[in-house]
């Protein structure tokens, strides 16, 4: 038979004119190319076989064709009719039946009374009048790790949301947002979804906001493009030198030789270590090693006398 226009329909062979009309309203509206902006070009091929099925199935004579010959009867220019298909307004004459299908948009049209740009505004989850008050944003925070600032990476948020149905009855939406967190993003950052909000009649969705907030962690503090980090080192450190490594944010093995004497006040500045630039994010910041002398707590006579000795103070 080739498509299968009841199954298009989602309705059974004996549906009456209700049954389509019901189930025509609520695939169009779920399938319009406007309601579809990421996939357009799969919902405009659904939405025009939804369309054509119910244009076949909702005129009794294609119907009757259609139920005997299938998809290749009501689509071919010329039809021989053994059933002695007589005359009638349809196009069934002479034995022959021409078929025009009306256009998906027209259809639409004649269903909810004017073209679907008056009908729809922005990816609302239902019908709306362009002249609606909007309603507030909702913002909601998106806590980050510095290591995904860093690098960079997808989150799924999983919202719930309240939207009218094909017949304006409040129903539960549940949707999974997709959020690509882009290298250098910094706290604050808002990333927003256009009438994602709960739909109230009337009232067109809020836009649902989502505010970049960032974790503490454990070793580095951020400071605008710069990362932070706070070193201890004992005493004998300070004066005679060390070196250690750190791992970055990207698990990669930093080492950090240093030969100065370490005062109080004392940095190490490696450029380009820091966090990537948003807006250029092959450059970033630096990082700034700052330290902590720890002191020891005390010192036997033997080794004051081996240090005042060893920095020129005599015994």
């Amino acid at each position: 038979m080739g498509v299968d226009y009841y199954n298009i329909l989602r309705v059974g062979r004996n549906a009456t004119e209700e049954d389509l009309k019901k189930s025509y309203k609520r695939l169009a509206m779920k399938w319009h190319p406007d309601k579809n902006p990421v996939n357009k070009k799969e919902a405009e091929a659904k939405f025009k076989q939804i369309s054509e099925a119910y244009d076949v199935l909702s005129d009794p004579q294609k119907r009757q064709i259609y139920d005997l010959y299938g998809e290749e009867g009501i689509k071919s220019a010329e039809l021989s009719s053994p059933g002695g298909f007589a005359g009638g307004g349809g196009g069934v004459g002479g034995g022959a039946y021409r078929f025009n299908p009306r256009n998906a948009d027209d259809i639409f049209a004649e269903f909810f009374g004017g073209g679907p740009e008056k009908r729809f505004h922005g990816g609302d989850g239902g019908v709306a009048s362009q002249g609606n008050k909007k309603a507030a944003p909702v913002e909601s925070k998106l806590l980050c790790s510095l290591e995904e600032l860093y690098k960079g990476g997808r989150r799924k948020m999983r919202i719930s949301r309240t939207v009218p149905d094909e017949f304006g009855k409040p129903k539960t939406l549940e949707e999974i947002l997709k959020i690509d967190i882009k290298p250098g993003w910094k706290k604050g950052t808002k990333i927003t979804f256009p009438e994602k909000g709960n739909h109230e009649p009337g009232v067109i969705p809020a836009d649902l906001i989502f505010v970049v907030d960032e974790k503490p962690h454990a070793m580095f503090k951020r400071d605008g493009n710069d990362l932070v980090v706070h070193q201890k080192i004992t005493l004998l450190e300070a004066l005679t030198g060390i070196s250690f490594s750190l791992t970055t944010l990207d698990g990669r093995f930093l080492p950090v030789p240093v030969a100065d004497i370490v005062k109080p006040g004392y940095e190490v500045v490696i450029p380009n270590e820091g966090m990537p630039i948003s807006k250029e994010p092959s450059k970033k910041g630096n990082l700034k090693i700052k330290f902590e002398i720890i002191f020891p707590s005390r010192l036997s006579a033997e080794q004051k006398s081996d240090l005042r000795r060893a920095l020129g103070g005599g015994d």
